[in-house]
């Protein structure tokens, strides 16, 4: 087992899952409005955070990630490595003196940022190589230790004028990568591979002071996740195994993580271990521009939002960290045509379709010549000539009635509808046999363009009744 630079081959398959796994690295990192003052960014870091071992044992989060998955590795293969996480570094700021020296304070104001106290994250990287066959013996454990660090950058005003500096302080981390193997029986050579990662950092806190996330976070491997290259061979996917594989799969124990296949589709040689659900092969979309960091949120969203913040706002924002100064600049930069690109994108169609029957409308949407619903592949149903029993008065397409969302059916958003009025547009069945009603809302300025488009509002007829006048 050894800990050296990638071969070029696997580094060239690693660089693609890094684009992916840098998403997973940073999400969250710094939220939208991307100041320090917003409250939601005094809470940061909620995925793969793993804790100091004294912490852990008293709170909820956890100082180890556990991954097993499957794997075929051919003759003389070895599995390469990668963990990755994010080591927080506390910066304070402070403001030159007339004799020299320097005084922190809570906020310093220039020109074109206010900097203020911030954690940030600097990006840390454990590498091993070892042979399949050695894992599959004893197995392997790695420890590796990032010491702490300080340094001090000087803050110029526009003049070039030295008005204070900023004091950025890490501590030091430990920790330990085990890896093992194990051969599976059945016709096939599977192996389970078990990948461990774990924060052995010894801090404990201050005697006599709170146990605090906050002061904890510095001794924390952040955002921890796992790129695994088999050098020759190839690993199963845990979310679409082949049949024979499935029992296996279900076997598999992954606390704190997720293993998912990644690089180019139609490989299988690498897999990325990460805090966050996904699926096989994720990818940047397109359209994205740049990293924006608050996941939970639309692109377009973000660039439109970030874009109309005030001076003020993004004075804050540049001050707070040199990634929201980056995404400050990239909304204000970003052309008319560009953000038109955000606006949204189809995608998979043409490979289960074909291409599109009919031509585009004078927006540029194609409409089909076929309606929304298949006749050919529900024989024995219409939705626009059945009719359901609801109240003992048969409703089907046409009928108006009134909305009581269930809470045993609804969804959230559904609930704003109550007692609103709706226009029946089709009576469909699923293939458990249930009944569903598809309706769009009276007064809806957009009900043309969803009955255009299919896409309908749907509740089951016990959702339902019929106003005392349905006209």
């Amino acid at each position: 087992m050894t800990a050296p630079a990638f071969a070029p081959e696997t580094e060239e398959r690693l660089a693609l899952a890094r684009q992916v796994a840098d998403a997973v690295l940073f999400e969250g990192y710094v939220l939208y409005p991307y100041r320090a003052s917003a409250a939601k960014n005094r809470l940061r870091w909620q995925f793969g955070v793993l804790v100091p071992p004294a912490w852990g044992a008293e709170c909820e989060e956890h100082d180890f990630q556990h991954t097993e998955c499957l794997m075929e590795p051919r003759a003389e293969a070895s599995l390469a490595i990668e963990v990755r996480f994010l080591h927080a570094r506390r910066r304070t700021v402070q403001r030159a003196l007339p004799d020299g020296g320097f005084e922190t304070v809570p906020e310093l104001h220039l020109d074109d940022r206010v900097l203020v106290p911030w954690d940030e994250g600097a990006e840390e990287r454990v590498e091993l190589v070892a042979p399949v066959g050695q894992l599959t013996a004893e197995g392997i454990e790695f420890p590796f230790r990032k010491p702490a660090v300080e340094d001090t950058e000087p803050v110029l005003d526009a003049t070039g004028r030295t008005v204070g500096r900023l004091v950025r302080r890490s501590a030091e981390v430990t920790g330990v990568v085990r890896l093992s193997a194990s051969e599976l029986d059945g016709p096939y050579r599977v192996l389970r591979l078990t990948a461990v990662v774990e924060n052995t950092t010894p801090w404990t806190p201050p005697e006599g002071h709170a146990v605090d996330r906050d002061a904890a976070l510095p001794h924390s491997l952040v955002a921890t996740h796992l790129l695994m290259a088999l050098s020759n061979g190839s690993f199963l996917s845990m979310t679409d195994p082949p049949e024979w594989a499935r029992g296996a799969v279900a076997a598999c124990r992954n606390l704190h993580t997720w293993p998912v296949l990644a690089g180019e589709p139609g490989r299988a040689d690498l897999v990325l271990s990460s805090p966050i659900i996904l699926e096989d092969h994720p990818a940047i979309a397109p359209e994205s521009l740049g990293a924006l960091y608050d996941a939970t949120e639309i692109d377009e969203i973000l660039a439109l939002r970030t874009a109309a913040l005030t001076d003020a706002e993004k004075r804050e924002a540049r001050g707070t960290d040199a990634r929201a100064a980056a995404v400050i600049d990239l909304a204000d930069s970003m052309p008319a045509e560009v953000l038109e690109r955000l606006h949204g994108a189809v995608r998979g169609l043409r490979e289960i379709t074909g291409e599109p029957d009919g031509f585009p409308d004078e927006f540029g949407v194609t409409r089909p010549d076929t309606p929304w619903w298949d006749p050919a592949s529900d024989a024995g149903f219409d939705p626009e000539q059945d009719r359901v029993m609801v109240d003992g008065r048969p409703v089907g397409r046409g009928s108006r009635v009134e909305l009581r969302p269930g809470l045993r059916h609804t969804d959230a958003q559904d609930l704003f509808l109550q007692g609103r009025t709706a226009t029946v547009e089709a009576v469909l069945h699923d293939v458990d046999g249930a009944v569903h009603l598809a309706v769009t809302v009276d007064g809806d300025p957009g009900a043309d363009i969803r009955r255009e488009q299919g896409r309908y509002l749907y509740f089951q007829p016990d959702e339902v009744v019929v106003p005392e006048d349905p006209r």
